[in-house]
């Protein structure tokens, strides 16, 4: 699809008809679809700019990268089940007595030591800790987002992640910023002005301790869990296919909690970080490739036959193809999103009147509506941080200042927020892969949580601006 002029407010249609119709049909692929298609009407491209659409947003590097990586994961997480790796785990963890509090503060401090991969962490947390999750009535959209919510929101707060890599590689060039050591300066300077990421972390903390009480619809679920004992609601579609929810351990084999479930995790963790490290770009695809090969060699001399492994590993791909779908179609509006201008449009009403004091509150904002609107927390980075640093750096004279500091960490966060909460964004999918629950029961428990914290974020950036700029 060759890209279209800025369609102005119209741009805005794909992205609302999806998000709209997500919560209207509880259908997120066939919403999705919809979207696009109407967007590729609306753009003019006709009837053949649908799968033109399709093949151009999907023969891509970046869609090939996720869809490996999620196959590979859901190789893993399969031969997890087979070889009752899974099973020994929440057994080990079960002698503890865990109660429900326990339960959620273990699954948080989970999700924050998987820290270098966005993608890993919320389906590691759910995938490992649902059994014991469910054992104590803890709903799955709880899960789902205590996963969500340690995922993104922890990746962006280190420097040595690809999301640090990624967003200082943007500011290199942009006022003093000359290199990539001045540039990961800036962004570690930052990170105490990254407030929403902070405070989502802090959030789930005092949610699982019970300091802060549970609201929305996420109360209602937690009600419906601890007193019908129903972690998913009636009619419920988990993001998961039964070949991972379901698969039983091969009977006959003995697990061995090191080999076939601590290793594969570290050998994971040892890659992705470092090759980090080493090449300053995390192999988190080849990591998974690497553990399962293994865990597969490991299946194999414990007894498993060849054949019920390689059925395994097939069963596990069959099970994550519901999550593959909806970043497929994912994928596609937000290129189509972009070739319509939408993010262009949105930053064309708000930049004419911005004031130094209010420039970190209307950067949050206006990165966090881009990163909902397409799901996409790179992408938002990419359009908004060219635009927001040379404005920050022109209002402070060049330096280094609190302004510049404030508006770096608006962007990252801002853009934290659709990638934390938005039905569109593949970390969203993810956690309610991991923890397999409705896509849409997810979303709508954690946005109130998520707004929550956002609106809390904005009042601080306003409070920022005109107090110390």
């Amino acid at each position: 699809m060759e890209e279209v002029a800025n369609l102005g407010i119209i741009s805005l249609a794909p992205a609302a008809i999806a998000i709209i119709l997500a919560f209207v049909t509880r259908n997120t692929v066939f919403s999705l679809a919809v979207a696009c298609f109407v967007g590729i009407l609306l753009s003019g491209e006709g009837l053949m700019g649908f799968p033109n659409l399709l093949k151009e947003s999907l023969g891509t590097t970046s869609f090939s990268w996720i869809f490996l990586l999620e196959l590979f994961i859901g190789v893993l997480i399969a031969f997890f089940q087979r070889s009752g790796a899974i099973q020994n785990f929440t057994r080990v963890m079960d002698k503890r007595n865990f109660s429900r509090v326990k339960v959620q503060v273990v699954s948080w401090f989970m999700g924050m030591f998987v820290f270098f991969s966005d993608y890993f962490s919320p389906l590691f947390v759910g995938s490992t800790m649902r059994g014991l999750s469910d054992k104590n009535k803890i709903s799955r959209e709880k899960l789902a987002y205590i996963a969500d919510s340690t995922s993104a929101p922890v990746s962006v707060l280190v420097p040595i992640t690809g999301w640090a890599v990624f967003i200082s590689g943007l500011l290199i060039g942009i006022g003093p910023v000359t290199d990539e050591t001045q540039a990961m300066k800036v962004f570690i300077q930052s990170i105490p002005f990254n407030l929403y990421a902070i405070l989502s972390v802090i959030f789930v903390g005092l949610l699982a301790l019970r300091i802060v009480p549970e609201f929305g619809p996420m109360k209602k679920a937690e009600k419906r869990a601890l007193e019908e004992g129903k972690v998913l609601r009636d009619g419920a579609d988990p993001l998961m296919g039964e070949e991972l929810t379901e698969t039983p351990p091969y009977e006959g084999v003995k697990t061995n909690v090191f080999l076939n479930f601590i290793l594969p995790v570290l050998i994971v963790i040892t890659i992705a970080v470092g090759t980090f490290i080493t090449l300053k770009s995390a192999k988190t695809m080849e990591a998974f490739l690497a553990a399962s090969v293994i865990l597969g060699i490991i299946m194999r001399i414990q007894g498993i036959p060849f054949n019920d492994i390689m059925k395994t590993a097939i069963a596990g791909m069959k099970g994550v193809m519901p999550a593959i779908i909806i970043l497929a179609f994912a994928y596609a509006l937000n290129e189509l999103s972009k070739d319509m201008g939408t993010a262009d449009y949105i930053i064309s009403v708000t930049e004419g009147w911005l004031t130094p004091s209010l420039l970190p509150f209307f950067i949050f904002i206006i990165a966090a509506i881009i990163s909902f609107s397409t799901g996409s927390s790179w992408g938002t980075f990419s359009i908004m941080m060219p635009l927001a640093a040379p404005l920050a750096f022109s209002f402070s004279d060049g330096s280094v200042t609190t302004l510049v500091l404030a508006s770096v960490a608006a962007v990252a966060g801002g853009g934290v927020f659709g990638d934390h909460c938005s039905p569109l964004s593949d970390t969203t999918v993810l956690a309610s892969t991991g923890a397999a629950s409705d896509h849409i029961d997810h979303v709508k428990t954690q946005i109130p949580y998520a707004l929550t914290v956002a609106g809390i974020s904005a009042l601080f950036y306003l409070a920022i601006g005109l107090l110390f700029i």
